[in-house]
């Protein structure tokens, strides 16, 4: 690894220059020369600048997810587990406060926290008296107050749409569950089944016999959901999944039925779950980018603690597609 010592040598100045050169000191008297030839020496040599940050204490995780959705769809426990890792390296203290411990648990000189799950008005006023710095990772229940890190949800969809539309697909079918109203905890509409609805529209193909709405998103609703498909005897062509969870308990209703994948229909989701490279057939499915997604939130955070930024802001991560047998 280069130093600065090394920049030092080949320069021909004192290492304690190149580091205030570096460090963009100001106050420090070295020629324009000196200094062009230090930045082009480390660039060349392949220096990297150490970065210190600023340690920050005092950050929650409140982790609002109940247990047995943790056992069913891992993208949350995945999240969990990233954002702890990635605190660590940017000198960010942080614990987690779960949905068991209540909200009565977050200490009173909390800095900030970041919040994965749903929580209803009840729980973001509680969470908002006892922080107001805060960003939500997957929902964003009050873009007023707090930042907000999102996939793109409502994208994935469109483009699969697109995909099996591009492939000369017309019937095309769903598989999803539904959100909740914050206010009232009533379902309601989820985003992707928003955003199915608004492609097939556009493209004059929507089937509501093809939409099929679980009560949640687990491996066994969506083999309930393969199952009624079967029974109505009325399969598209092509299905777009909410979740890796939904479309694994589906493929294993097709498989114990017989029915070919991708010849018979084929399967398009989200989420890139590791296990959905070893189902039969492996799932095509858009990878959610949890690193990018945690990145996102602690430097929203970071800049709120540290810069005391009033602005919030809702940031959608994009995702890539990777294409497996089920398509």
């Amino acid at each position: 690894m280069a130093t600065i010592k090394e920049i030092a040598e080949i320069v021909g100045v004192s290492s304690a220059a190149v580091s205030r050169v570096l460090n963009y000191d100001d106050g420090i008297s070295v020629s324009a020369e000196t200094r062009e030839a230090i930045f082009a020496t480390a660039e060349k040599i392949g220096y990297k600048k150490r970065i210190i940050y600023p340690k920050i204490e005092n950050v929650v995780l409140v982790y609002w997810q109940d247990a047995i959705d943790e056992l069913e769809d891992i993208y949350y426990t995945t999240l969990r587990d990233e954002l702890k890792k990635q605190a660590a390296k940017v000198n960010i203290e942080l614990s987690v406060i779960t949905k068991t411990d209540g909200m009565e648990a977050i200490p009173k000189n909390t800095t900030a926290f970041v919040a994965i799950g749903w929580m209803n008005r009840s729980d973001i006023k509680k969470l908002y008296k006892r922080c107001k710095k805060g960003v939500f990772i997957g929902t964003s229940p009050d873009e007023k107050l707090f930042d907000a890190v999102r996939p793109n949800l409502d994208s994935f969809i469109t483009q699969m749409v697109d995909y099996y539309i591009e492939s000369g697909l017309k019937k095309i079918g769903f598989v999803g569950g539904t959100d909740k109203d914050i206010d009232t905890g009533k379902p309601s509409m989820d985003v992707r089944e928003w955003s199915f609805r608004q492609s097939m529209i556009y493209y004059k193909c929507l089937n509501e016999d093809y939409i099929y709405i679980t009560e949640d998103f687990t491996v066994d609703e969506g083999y309930k959901a393969g199952m009624q498909m079967i029974k109505s005897k009325n399969i598209p062509d092509a299905i777009c999944v909410a979740c890796d969870t939904l479309a694994v308990g589906l493929l294993q209703a097709f498989n114990e039925n017989n029915i070919s994948i991708p010849d018979k229909v084929k399967v398009f989701s989200i989420n890139d779950i590791n296990v959905a490279r070893y189902v039969s057939p492996p799932l095509t499915t858009f990878h959610v980018d949890h690193s990018a997604i945690c990145e996102t939130a602690l430097d929203l955070l970071r800049n709120k603690v540290l810069n005391g930024s009033k602005i919030t802001k809702t940031v959608f991560v994009n995702g890539l597609p990777v294409f497996r047998k089920s398509t």
